[in-house]
């Protein structure tokens, strides 16, 4: 098929590759060949790296293995030049020009070097006994550009390492301003475009993360459990005596059906894999904040922090499973302003099937957004951001 593709446009996009690498060659300001044969080596790899010299025996490594050694060792990334020469690479859209980036952790396996810093437990299946659910481990947060249809292919944009002392959503949300500081300075969002739409797993404090994000031209769409209460807007003080106005509504409990008013969306239809797929959506939703967690050290009263709530039920899973619920989270409380059957068809597209068979309590007890397919690009876009 490549044969038949036109002339023109195969010249444009070796073009546009060839820039790429010449940007990707300038962020390399120390061991500068050495370091760019070396990706060249793992890009080229026919599976997945195992050995450092394996790499050297690639036919686009030219050097030897302790040219090797030595750039891992003493080579040197700008990684602030090379987040911008990301950003400024053309990216896919959707029909109506939105900008789709989802963000998830990818472990780094390092279950044998115990004296690498700043290891931590990362949500993974052990290698050791095939029971245990974690590994020690470097936790990196991808954020990769998502295209259109059914396509493996992502275009990872940045990574962020997760600390012991860190707070994953104040990394996320400083991780999502950069990014869309980036994109505006390359030129890739204006003022008056819709917002960047971010889609998150499970395991990410949504609703914290609307309220920290609030200020920026983001949404964020967002799986969350299944056993959570959201309460409706608060209605006028019943009663005539004085006293303080209600704050929360009616409760609207996840797990119990009784509790749904009538949507304000519904969409009905045939999905090839999932048959019968009936998907809903709530606005002006949110939860009933506690002073803990994340929360513990907010100054001032507790926000009341809205959202639209989509709940998608299908009629099957391949291989003839039972589907437990889905819901998301989409933090424009408007939920008449968006297309609920666009926003679940975007967020199943790039988890899988499996996103209906696990409750979604933790991060990574479900399928990454990085499906199986997208794991090695994204673990080789890591490489590109830390040295060793």
């Amino acid at each position: 098929m490549d044969s038949l593709q036109d002339g023109a446009v195969r010249v444009e996009t070796l073009a546009g590759l060839s820039r790429f690498r010449r940007e990707l060659y300038e962020c390399l300001t120390l061991r500068a060949d050495a370091l760019f044969e070396l990706m060249d080596a793992v890009l080229c790899a026919e599976g997945p790296v195992t050995s450092l010299p394996e790499l050297s025996l690639s036919g686009v490594h030219r050097r030897g293995h302790g040219a090797m050694y030595d750039a891992l060792a003493q080579g040197h990334i700008n990684a602030s030049r090379l987040r911008m020469a990301l950003a400024g690479l053309r990216l896919p859209r959707g029909t109506d020009g939105q900008i789709s980036i989802a963000l998830d952790v990818t472990a780094w396996p390092r279950p044998d070097a115990e004296c690498s810093p700043a290891r931590l437990h990362c949500h993974r299946p052990c290698r050791c006994d095939g029971v245990r659910q974690t590994i020690p481990g470097w936790p990196y947060q991808v954020a990769a550009a998502l295209g259109g249809g059914r396509s493996s292919w992502t275009g990872p944009l940045d990574a962020v390492r997760l600390g012991p002392e860190d707070d994953p959503t104040e990394v996320t949300a400083a991780q999502i301003r950069d990014l869309v500081a980036r994109l505006e300075r390359a030129g890739q969002w204006r003022s008056g475009d819709l917002p960047v739409l971010f889609v998150l797993d499970s395991g990410y404090d949504i609703v914290r993360l609307t309220w920290l994000l609030r200020e920026e031209p983001v949404r964020l769409l967002g799986r969350i459990r299944a056993d959570r209460v959201m309460r409706a807007p608060a209605g006028k003080r019943r009663g005539t005596n004085p006293g303080r106005p209600p704050r929360h509504g009616a409760e609207f409990r996840l797990a119990q059906a009784t509790t749904y008013p009538a949507p304000v969306q519904e969409s009905a239809g045939i999905h090839d894999r999932f048959g019968q797929v009936l998907a809903r959506c709530w606005g002006r939703l949110h939860p009933k904040l506690d002073r803990r967690g994340s929360w513990a050290d907010h100054e001032g009263e507790l926000p009341i922090v809205e959202g639209t709530l989509v709940h998608l039920a299908v009629e099957h899973l391949p291989g003839n499973r039972d589907p437990r619920p889905l819901w998301l989270w989409h933090s424009d409380p408007d939920a008449t302003a968006h297309d609920v059957d666009r926003l679940w068809r975007g967020f199943v597209r790039e988890n899988g099937r499996q996103m209906f068979t696990t409750s979604g309590v933790t991060r990574g007890s479900g399928r990454s957004i990085f499906a199986e397919a997208r794991q090695p690009l994204a673990r080789r876009s890591i490489r590109l951001f830390v040295k060793g």
